[in-house]
């Protein structure tokens, strides 16, 4: 397998990337949406219609431009025309509400929209003063129907690209910002997530850093991104990954599951080289099984809106190093683990994540104090993630700085019992949070979907925690769900686990 990108030559906008590819490439796949496939050559030509029909209604150099449309070839489209101008593209994930959108445009600044209806009934009900400045225009009509090419200004490799907001479920939005060398960057971060002319299953939302910062990438290496069908089912993704020969899949473990359910026969896809768990962690019975039945080694990476690339397992590693740890940080990439006064902490012990490299962001968008919050002065990303480093290398980790819950004067991390949870055969998902209690300050609630007809009992999964971690780590409640509440990117949105309660 080539370690080097396919795409040859040296450029200094995404816009510039694709024509090469374009030229380079031809009538290769880079999108294949239902049924609509998108070749190289004409994600190109689309993009250069659209692009000047952007000028037309006035969008410039440095003006944003929101994408508020589903993942599909229309989007990758709308991208590309933004950023070969001199734009600054941004998407709109189509789930979100009124008040989250109002506020990612208000944010922003957005000059224009391109919305599909979804999105626009969304608008539609946010005040007019919301929007009064914000929007030269809702939506773009036929995107791309001409053919004409304006003069593409000059744009540096340090010029703002695009604008990917984070996913939190309280507070402002943020909106992190890369220039186009740091979206050239995650090329050669990428590791063997990245091999020439791949095929890659993409089921992240293209609002999402997995997709946005990602697809100077895809154009690196000639990668043909396959949409697949909404909702999503084991039926309809086994036929996907063996009529369009997909190479790589990145599904949540419950999903990986329910592949192996539903396909009976041994190596049913033989064209897939490597999945991917995500959101989640798979049990080590999970990845071995995908490794014996399906003959493909799953990876685990460990990412953010802030830096889509900092470390991730490697495809020869055994089941449990994939199973308890995130890797060890990608190329380009540095990660320290440091205590509450910045001091790196001994190996082993747990502590504040800290990254620096060059797939950083740039900055949160128009918010100063946001930003000198969370880069130090030196250059180092405050994740806000806590965990500790193994002493050959791995990271793991324990969970999100404010999630963290105090019982009985022990501190208890959700994650580290979360992934004991996980393998717990009457488990299919897990979330563990900690509430206020008297005396003891705190204890923790599980929330558990099960994975068949019969639920677990508190007590099984207490003595199965107590088996693996300190007692008190051990969940003082149990909430059966029949699913685990998700923001819009997904995550399991733990604001709203204690309403269950």
């Amino acid at each position: 397998m080539s370690s080097s990108p396919t795409l040859q030559g040296r450029f200094d906008h995404l816009g510039a990337a694709l024509s090469a590819a374009a030229e380079q490439f031809g009538d290769r796949d880079a999108y294949v949406d239902g049924g609509t496939r998108l070749s190289f050559a004409e994600w190109d030509r689309a993009s250069i219609s659209l692009a000047a029909e952007l000028r037309r209604r006035g969008v410039g150099r440095g003006d944003v431009v929101a994408i508020g449309l589903p993942s599909s070839a229309a989007f990758a489209i709308c991208y590309v025309a933004a950023v070969r101008i001199g734009a600054v593209a941004t998407g709109i994930n189509t789930r979100l509400g009124r008040r989250e959108i109002a506020g990612i445009l208000r944010q922003s600044a957005a000059r224009l929209l391109i919305g599909d209806v979804a999105t626009d009934t969304a608008i539609e009900t946010i005040e007019q003063d919301e929007l009064d400045g914000l929007l030269g225009a809702r939506t773009v009509p036929d995107a791309a129907t001409r053919t004409e090419r304006g003069k593409e200004p000059d744009i540096g490799r340090h010029d703002p690209a695009v604008i990917i907001w984070t996913s939190g479920t309280t507070g402002a939005p943020k909106g992190a910002w890369y220039d186009h060398a740091g979206l050239e960057a995650a090329v050669h971060s990428s590791g063997v997530m990245s091999a020439p002319f791949d095929r890659r299953l993409v089921a992240t939302p293209f609002a999402h850093a997995g997709y946005m910062a990602k697809v100077w990438d895809q154009i690196a290496w000639a990668i043909a991104f396959i949409v697949p069908p909404q909702p999503w089912s084991a039926a309809s993704t086994a036929s996907l990954l063996r009529e369009e020969r997909v190479t790589v899949a990145s599904l949540v473990p419950t999903q990986w599951a329910k592949m192996l359910e539903h396909e009976g026969g041994h190596r049913p896809f033989p064209h897939l080289r490597l999945g991917t768990s995500a959101t989640a962690p798979a049990s080590p019975d999970l990845v071995e099984q995908v490794k014996k039945r399906f003959e493909v080694p799953l990876v685990v990476r460990y990412a953010m809106t802030e830096s889509p690339s900092i470390t991730g397992t490697e495809v020869d590693e055994p089941s449990y190093v994939q199973y308890r740890t995130v890797g060890r940080p990608q190329a380009g990439m540095e990660v320290r683990i440091v205590d509450d006064l910045g001091a790196e902490v001994p190996t082993g012990e747990v502590g504040n994540i800290e990254v620096h490299g060059t797939c950083l962001m740039r900055g949160y968008w128009h918010d100063e104090e946001a930003t000198h919050k969370t880069l130090t002065d030196d250059g180092w990303l405050r994740t806000g993630d806590l965990g500790y480093r193994s002493p050959r290398g791995h990271l793991l980790l324990t969970g999100r700085r404010g999630e963290m819950y105090i019982r009985g004067g022990y501190n208890v991390y959700p994650l580290e019992v979360e992934r004991v949870l996980a393998t717990h055969p009457l488990v299919g998902e897990s979330a563990v949070i900690g509430i206020p209690a008297p005396v003891i300050g705190e204890i923790g609630v599980a929330f558990v979907v099960a994975s068949g007809d019969r639920a677990p009992t508190l007590e099984e999964l207490r003595e199965h925690v107590r088996s693996e971690l300190a007692d008190y780590k051990a969940p003082d409640r149990l909430v059966l769900l029949e699913a685990l509440p998700r923001t819009a990117m997904m995550k399991v949105d733990r604001s709203r686990l204690a309403t269950f309660c």
